[in-house]
């Protein structure tokens, strides 16, 4: 019976593989000699995946070194952005829920709030920057609130979304229940409004990475976005590829992170 169970546990490994794990390492072998090829010839002006990896193979073995200052290893520079971005984030998700829950409850709320929300999201983030800057006067903080206000407004509106969409139906049992003010907050329109909520975060959670690594290269000090800019004024092209490399591996792993709490709380129903 065990060997039956191992063997249906390999079939499902093998199919697994060939599905999801084939395919996407087929088109990156491709592209990886499509890449290597457009840039061997002499009058190349990027380097091709070989020098790359040969350039950048001490900062690929030793990501943790510290020669003090702002001389450290690519994993302080991605959890120093990593710190920020968790800061600014959680800042904007607490902030983005309420307000989307206060627009999408309230008629009065939408029509005040949803023409100043549409207004403000078109701003670039980074033209934030100078105001922050200029009100906090310190980099950290200043950065932390361009990921906030980028973050922000996806979450808003996706929750204002969902709570408007609650159906009817579930209006109805609350009233019937009897149910206060908390209670169907947290069991009917939470609930409800979760796989709306979940869409924005993961949006959210994208753009705040985005706005960290661009808000990076302008304040300085330690952070990946500031690595990225410092290679380009040394002339350290294959170091800023490989850091392209972990901003956008670091990203995805953001986003599937967010997916997966998304799922778990929607029992499969958000978006994936």
């Amino acid at each position: 019976m065990s060997n039956i169970a191992s063997q249906e546990r390999i079939k499902n490994y093998g199919q697994y593989a060939k599905n999801h794990v084939a395919p996407p390492l087929l088109v990156l072998i491709v592209l990886l000699l499509l890449w290597e090829w457009l840039t061997s010839g002499a009058t190349a002006t990027l380097p091709s995946p070989t020098r790359v990896l040969s350039e950048t193979w001490e900062l690929i073995i030793n990501p943790f070194y510290d020669h003090g200052g702002n001389d450290v290893g690519m994993g302080w520079q991605i959890l120093a952005s990593l710190e920020r971005v968790a800061y600014g984030f959680t800042l904007a998700v607490i902030v983005g829920v309420s307000l989307g829950v206060l627009v999408g409850q309230s008629t009065l709320a939408m029509r005040g709030l949803d023409p100043i929300f549409q207004v403000l999201r078109t701003v670039p983030p980074l033209a934030w920057l100078p105001l922050s800057l200029a009100g906090f006067q310190h980099s950290d903080p200043s950065a932390i609130f361009v990921i906030f206000i980028t973050a922000i407004w996806p979450i808003i509106i996706n929750t204002s979304v969902g709570v408007r969409n609650i159906s009817e139906d579930y209006r109805n049992v609350a009233r019937v229940l009897n149910l206060n003010g908390y209670e169907y907050f947290t069991k009917i329109m939470l609930p409800a409004a979760a796989p709306y909520i979940f869409s924005g975060l993961r949006i959210g959670v994208g753009l705040s990475w985005l706005a960290i690594v661009a808000a990076e290269m302008l304040i300085g000090g330690v952070g990946i976005g500031f690595f990225i800019w410092d290679a380009w004024n040394s002339s350290q092209i294959s170091e800023i590829v490989l850091a392209l490399i972990y901003v956008g591996i670091v990203g995805f792993i953001l986003d599937r992170m967010v997916a997966f709490v998304g799922n778990k709380v929607t029992r499969g129903t958000s978006a994936s």
